[in-house]
């Protein structure tokens, strides 16, 4: 990467769990991007701690590493030498000048091969390579030699003398030690099922699956090398339009083809381990035991010199080598000699291997869950059996006894320094690396609780009270005990509570505020239960909570205590957060002043460490969720339905909506500020034009304007505040009188500086009035958190600071439903939203800082919205599937360990089948058993993980629907007009198939992959053996790249301005940085890898685009899910890149799978359905499938009147798409028919002279005049006239640079000329960076309709209608939308352009 190493442990240097990386052969030299690296952060739990312990030594090494590179760093501008620090768009990156040479390795007992490497490399990435290729995989212990001097691991090749081009380097084997051993066993274990998908299905080891290879049919970056294949153009029947079936089977296609062959059937430690003293003298290390496929069984020793067959047996132990001496320093080796089968099976393991993409085998940073799951084989592996049962907690195997000190870890990678851009990169990758092993390994503690694997701390008490510690990590169950929630609402606020304090732990991690430190948080929702997991303050065990808390209140504000340091620190998060600091009065009567609400407290750890924790109420409370006496809400909200009583009192507003409410309150606050105080200033000067313009104010204030009211200018816009707007008002609200007037002359020359004072305060209090500022003489709104919260005594009750303080509680309230849901239906109305699924529903919703219980309000909002129809069954689907997740949770818990796929499978049938009595599969003898058993026994003190509840077995269908009703009416206050999943799929649109994958997400099910007959009426759907697992829903924070968000911040504007050359500079980098921090697999490089993609394909590039995208699937399937929202989008995406690199029929199946994921995600009403059947239908209609391609451009014709105005564009794109096909199909008729309505449409949207209009008119008289003929012939024809043949009708077929242009026009893609002169010196000037890595937007682009292009403008480059219509990266997946004005580039751009500007288009991207 770009010279930035990352903090690696010398312990790491052969580490073979890290699965694999690229292949470096098919690099350039001078590809700065390094997955090796990358790799190496990724390894899951398994790799070796290195920088995280508080050892000296370890962060040293880090901190040296860090300086080999700051001189090259140090080239770059950074983002300013604080976190979060700006610089300007303008600021330019120099990239790193990264010089290529190929050096010679020389391979014992191998071919010697040629190796392009780069000067800012590590040798470490040269073993990276050796270990990951199919000749020196099997090798683990050796080390490299440059003139039979060894090379340091963790130095860069450009500081080792002598090695230069040409160089031979050799690989030496080492002699082993007991760790080398292991490691190599256990590597060799790896590679034997490193193609066997199970760990995948089983969300083991960070793996996951990625089936886009088999889609394909093979990599299709090969295929651009290989002669096109035979078009097979067929789409199976589930795909086409109004097809009825949802399969689920195609979502995991060729799952037969997936599997290796077998190599061996035992490989396993022997039971003569360890080797007694006389044998350790002689070199022996460790045993092995073997039985090959031939069914002989050998014990092996494993040695210092290596491995060899010694002559023990199941019951003798004898050391001496076998008859046959083979003494091989790889197990490979020695497996091959003695055994045939292995061999030969072996080598076609290793190509198979070899087949698959780097990224397919590369571990997740995060376990993702497959919610199917075929019939599991379970093979005997006892490596497997050895990790599962030894004492490994979550330290690393190869450290055994050793146990990870996390908060130890989790703080000091915050303390690492930050002042430089390799500081900061070798900081935030040390973050995000602990914090992914850290959320590894609570998952993991959390299941081991629930299951019954965990001693409590506090055995004695009652199961719900337990707590449980395990591998340092502190477990908390979501239960009220001893009643600490009471007054809240008992174990519903229990449960709510763990999700309140992660989002405060995520407020404040954001911030980032040196001194202050927050706990390591997970959240686990498993079979029902919510485990909370934490990092272990330091000495917290070790005293009583009340000796600890140095700040806040343990007993809800009885006693509260403050220290100095805590309210210095938190002082400046306050006023970050926009926390309002308050007093409050404990029971002694004396006041306190709080920067947090009362029951976040601050604990001083044995580390000398400034902890807060219980974060529950950073936000402000949510009155609208939250009825007090004697506190009414406004008339318009009581219109709306609030307050609304709720389950527990812990209801609070989002962050975002918070950040949102202050913006646009700010916003009032500078423009009735600036445009009154210029108002005063002329109306001073008693110019003619002020009195005038006092006039014309009068009407905008209802006829009259009194004293204290505001006066808006008419000449300003509504809500334009422009940057003079809020210098002006930074200046007026600044205490220097002195400096205020002179700022004041420079903006606003010629005012009266001698009123200034008396003015300024005037404009400023009116505007402050206005917003209901806390302040008369500032913008100040910020929120009290302990309002209207009984509990809390506040110092002052009745004063007049702490009613506005509640008003503006009720403000952000009414904001809410008042602006915020309203806006979310308007970005869906525009298309600059389109909810997918449940999940990106919510997380629409969340942008908008909308909390989920208003999902009731927001579908009663929608249901008035025809147009919205498939947004509005989204949010019913939404609404049924959190009903049901509630349920589930109670459902579950105390269920028998013997009982749980009966119970879960029972569960699905009451909820998704259509038969009404589906039977519990448990027999009364069973049933019986256990009611006498809990007679017999007295009452178990774990009765949480066995409470025998067998109340589950009489839930039916109507009981279980009954519930769900009842459920969405008391939590989200919506009315579900249905009584059973029949009626609930008439009645709203919803889809079976839908349902299923939403409550298996949710809950967390994995069913049996195959097929199910969901509508069955006759008899159950599911059975117990349908139930494969149930695996655990993890919530945690997710550390940001910083550095890399600036960098592509400056990478956006400048595309946007029209820079090609330097935004692809800047977002290259960004790629880079996210790389370094990330490691190969996150969503925000996937996000990247998308955009840099289309970078590519706008500057023509149509092979580098390809390449981009196909990274992006793989790494989307892998990181996000095979059916996630975004993986649909990345492989439309590339389905258009194929087809651009002439690839047909790859292009084909991309677009089939793209349509099949979306039917099973969310059915075929849905606008993103018609631009998908566009696609289709173009790609058809290139390869001349007429009557397949009609089918497909009618559907999209119909679903876009649906979802679209009449009049719109795109409906006319697709009305003359539709009559262009059928004119290809000689139906002149239906063509003429078609086309005159999208030239009405042209015609009144557009005018008659517009390009557009005169286009559709030329193509009518041509159609006209093609019909005329064909009936004058077919007239002839029936009366019997001699001539029979028909006349060459000219129909033109397709060219695949028209279908290209028009898949460009229904895509969003804007041409632009850029000259080849232009384009070639970009290329060049990329060619020293790393030209493999990538930025981070586009989401999708919404489709700027546009007719074919003319002929002459057929080899335009192209360029997107870019803009960024959202500040922050991608979120959990999703990045912001760019759509922006790339028209501008280099003042280029097409006549076509013209229509960019139309009202249609204009709201379609956003702008």
């Amino acid at each position: 990467m770009a010279g930035i190493s990352g903090t690696e442990d010398t312990d790491k240097k052969d580490d073979t769990t890290q699965k694999c990386s690229r292949d470096k052969l098919e690099r350039p030299a001078n590809d700065a991007v390094d997955l090796n690296e990358a790799v190496n952060m990724n390894g899951g739990t398994d790799s070796p701690q290195s920088e995280l312990s508080d050892d000296p030594s370890t962060e040293n090494s880090s901190q040296e590493e860090g300086e080999r590179t700051t001189d090259e760093d140090e080239k770059k501008t950074c983002c300013g030498d604080e976190k979060g620090e700006k610089k300007s768009n303008d600021q330019e990156v120099v990239l790193i000048q990264d010089t290529g040479f190929v050096v010679k390795l020389s391979i014992p007992g191998g071919e010697d091969f040629d190796l392009a490497v780069s000067s800012m490399e590590l040798v470490q990435e040269i073993h990276q390579v050796l270990v990951d290729r199919e000749e020196t995989c099997h090798r683990t212990c050796f080390s490299l030699q440059l003139d039979n001097v060894a090379l340091d691991n963790f130095a860069e090749l450009k500081s080792i003398e002598g090695l230069k081009e040409g160089s031979v380097v050799k690989v030496v084997e080492e002699p082993y030690t007991i760790r080398e051993a292991r490691i190599h066993v256990r590597h060799i274990r790896d590679l034997l099922k490193s193609v066997d998908p199970s760990d995948a299905y089983n969300g083991a080891d960070c793996s996951s699956l990625s089936f886009l290879n088999t889609v394909t049919g093979g990599d299709i970056l090969d295929k651009k090398r290989s002669k096109p294949d035979s078009i097979d153009c067929t789409p199976p029947d589930y795909i086409m339009p109004n097809a009825k079936e949802r399969p689920i089977l195609p979502l995991h296609p060729g799952i037969k083809d997936l599997k290796g062959p077998s190599c061996i059937k035992v490989l396993t430690y022997s039971g003569w381990n360890p080797p007694p003293g006389n044998r350790r003298m002689h070199g022996d290390l460790l045993y092995l035991y073997v039985v090959t496929l031939e069914e002989k069984k050998y014990h092996i020793t494993a040695s210092t010199r290596g491995f060899y067959v010694n002559q023990s047996t199941d019951e003798e132990f004898n050391p001496k080598a076998a008859q046959q001496k083979f003494l091989s320093h790889s197990l490979i080796d020695l497996l091959t000699q003695i055994s045939p089968a292995f061999k030969k099976n072996f080598s076609i393991l290793l190509k198979k291997r070899a087949q698959k993409h780097p990224f397919e085998r590369v571990p997740t940073p995060y376990q993702i869950y497959s919610w199917m799951a075929p019939q599991p084989e379970h093979n005997v592996d006892y490596i497997r059996a050895e990790d599962a049962f030894s004492t490994r907690l979550g330290y690393e195997e190869h450290i055994p006894g050793q146990t990870r000190e996390w908060n130890e870890e989790v703080q000091t990678t915050q303390e690492l320094p930050r002042k430089t851009l390799p500081d900061r990169l070798i900081r935030e990758r040390a973050i995000f690396k602990v914090h992914s092993d850290f959320v590894g390994a609570a998952t993991r503690g959390a299941m081991a609780v629930i299951d019954g694997n965990v001693m409590a701390i506090n055995p004695g008490e009652e199961a719900k009270m337990q707590m449980f510690i395990w591998n340092n990590i502190f477990f908390s169950l979501g239960f009220d005990v001893r009643d600490h929630y009471k007054e809240f609402g008992g174990d519903a606020a229990a449960y709510t509570a763990p999700g309140n304090d992660l989002q405060g732990v995520k407020a404040y991690f954001n911030l980032d505020h040196e001194g202050l430190y927050t706990l390591g948080t997970v959240i686990v929702d498993y079979r029902g239960y919510r485990i909370t997991a934490q990092s272990i303050i330091p000495g917290i065990l070790e005293r009583e909570q009340e000796q600890s808390v140095v700040y806040g209140s343990i007993d809800f504000g009885k006693t509260v205590v403050t220290n100095e340091k805590y309210q210095e620190i938190l002082k400046k998060t306050a006023s970050l957060l926009k926390i309002r600091p308050h007093k409050v009065v404990n029971e002694k009567g004396e006041e306190v002043e709080l920067f947090t609400s009362l029951e976040c407290k601050g604990i001083i750890g044995n580390d000398r460490r400034y902890y807060v924790l219980d974060l529950l109420r950073t936000s402000p409370p949510d009155v609208n969720y939250l009825p007090v006496e004697m506190e009414e809400l406004s008339a318009v909200m009581q219109d709306h339905g609030f307050p609304r009583e709720h389950r527990h009192r812990l209801a609070c507003l989002r962050q975002e909506l918070v950040e949102a409410f202050v913006e646009a309150k700010y916003v009032t606050f500078v423009r009735h500020a600036a445009i009154n105080y210029q108002h005063l200033q002329l109306k001073r000067q008693g110019k003619v034009q002020a009195d005038a313009k006092a006039e014309k104010s009068k009407p905008l204030t209802n006829g009259h304007c009194e004293e204290g009211e505001e006066k808006p200018l008419p000449d300003k816009e509504e809500n334009a505040v422009t940057e003079e707007d809020k210098k002006l008002v930074e200046v007026l609200t600044n205490a220097d009188q002195a400096e205020q007037a002179d700022q004041v002359a420079q903006i606003l020359p010629g005012i009266d500086v001698k009123t200034l004072e008396e003015d300024t305060k005037d404009v400023v209090k009116k505007a402050a009035k206005l917003v209901n500022s806390l302040s008369d003489t500032e913008f100040n709104i910020t929120f009290n958190p302990d309002v209207y919260q009984a509990h809390v005594k506040h110092a002052d009750p009745e004063s007049e600071n702490l009613r506005r303080e509640k008003q503006i509680v009720k403000d952000a309230a009414e904001f809410l439903v008042v602006y915020q849901i309203p806006s979310l239906i308007s970005d869906c109305m525009d298309h600059s939203s389109s909810p997918i699924d449940g999940s990106t529903l919510t997380e629409a919703m969340h942008t908008k800082g909308i909390n989920m219980r208003y999902l009731g309000k927001v579908t009663e909002m929608l249901t008035k919205y025809p147009i919205l129809s498939y947004v509005h069954t989204i949010a019913v689907g939404e609404l049924i599937t959190r009903a049901v997740k509630h349920l589930f949770k109670t459902y579950m818990q105390g269920v028998d360990m013997m009982s749980l796929s009966s119970a879960v499978s029972h569960f699905l049938n009451c909820f998704l089948g259509s038969f009404t009595t589906p039977h519990a599969q448990l027999t009364a003898e069973e049933l019986q058993g256990k009611k006498a058993r809990r007679k017999n026994i007295k009452k178990n003190k774990a009765a949480i993980f066995s409470m025998d509840n067998v109340e589950w077995v009489s839930e039916t269908p109507k009981t279980m629907w009954k519930k769900i009703v009842d459920e969405v009416k008391d939590y989200f206050y919506f009315k579900l007009e249905c009584d059973s999943v029949d009626s609930a799929i008439e009645k709203y649109g919803l889809q079976r198939v839908s349902m299923l994958r939403e409550v298996c997400r949710c809950c967390g099910i994995q069913i049996l992959l195959r097929e199910y007959n969901l509508e069955s009426r006759n008899k159950q759907v599911f059975y117990e053996e349908d139930i494969v697992n149930i695996f655990p829903r993890v919530k945690h924070i997710h550390p940001k790249a910083s550095d890399a968000y600036h960098f592509f911040t400056s990478g956006q504007a400048k595309i946007q301005q029209g820079l090609l050359k330097e935004g692809y500079e800047l977002i290259s980098e960004a790629l880079n940085l996210l790389n370094n921090v990330y490691g190969a697999m996150h969503p925000e490089v996937a996000a990247c890898l998308r955009l840099m993609a289309r970078l590519n394909y706008i500057l023509g590039d149509y092979g580098e685009a390809l390449s981009y995208q196909q990274r992006a699937v793989l790494m989307s399937e892998r990181v996000q899910g095979l059916d996630h929202p975004n993986t649909i989008t990345e492989y439309s995406h590339l389905a258009l890149y194929c087809f651009a690199n002439n690839q047909v029929s790859s292009s084909l199946r991309l677009m089939y799978r793209t349509r099949y994921l979306a039917l099973l995600c969310h059915g075929e009403e849905h606008p993103e359905v018609a631009l998908i059947d566009s696609n289709i239908g173009l790609i058809l209609h290139a390869v001349e499938e007429y009557e397949l391609s009609l089918r497909f451009l009618e559907h999209a014709l119909q679903l876009n009147q649906k979802f679209h105005r009449k009049l719109s564009l795109k409906v006319a794109m697709s009305y003359h798409l539709v009559a262009r096909t059928h004119s290809c199909r000689g139906d002149f008729r239906a063509a003429l028919q078609t086309e005159k309505e999208a030239y009405a449409i042209y015609k009144q949207m557009l005018g008659e002279e517009h390009d557009r209009t005169k286009e559709s008119s030329d193509c009518l008289k041509h159609l006209t005049q093609q019909a005329v003929v064909f009936q004058k012939k077919m007239n002839e024809i029936y009366k019997g006239e001699k001539s029979i043949t028909l006349p060459p009708l000219q129909i033109q077929t397709p060219s695949i640079a028209s279908v290209m242009e028009t898949l460009n026009a229904i895509n969003g893609i804007v041409f632009v000329q850029i000259s080849p002169n232009d384009l070639d010196k970009i290329k060049q000037q990329m060619g020293q960076t790393s030209m493999e890595s990538a930025p981070i937007i586009l989401d999708k682009t919404n489709g700027a309709d546009k007719q074919n292009d003319t002929a002459d403008e057929k080899g335009d480059k192209a360029a997107e209608n870019n803009t960024e219509d959202k500040e922050n990266m991608p979120k959990d997946c999703t990045a912001p939308k760019c759509h922006g004005d790339i028209a501008e580039m280099k003042n280029k751009v097409m006549q076509q352009n013209q229509v960019l500007q139309s009202p249609e288009v204009v709201v379609a991207n956003g702008q």
